[in-house]
């Protein structure tokens, strides 16, 4: 594996905040199903894809110099 990414992108990140926080939840007496983690978890991945889009494009746009 010689390819790199963001740690935003890392699926495996996600999953594991939700674990923690759907652990926290469930603490505190509000209860998450497992299936419920796993919608969140490609919610917020998809979210991620999105806003990283965004600043992409928005960075571009704004940039003073060229690409070469």
């Amino acid at each position: 594996m010689t390819a790199t990414k963001p740690w935003y992108f890392s699926r495996t990140i996600w999953a594991s905040i939700i674990t923690v926080a759907t652990g926290a939840a469930g603490v505190t007496g509000l209860p998450i199903d497992a299936a419920d983690g796993a919608l969140i978890t490609d919610t917020l991945l998809q979210s991620v894809s999105a806003i990283s889009g965004l600043i992409a494009i928005l960075g571009r746009l704004s940039a003073k110099d060229r690409i070469g």
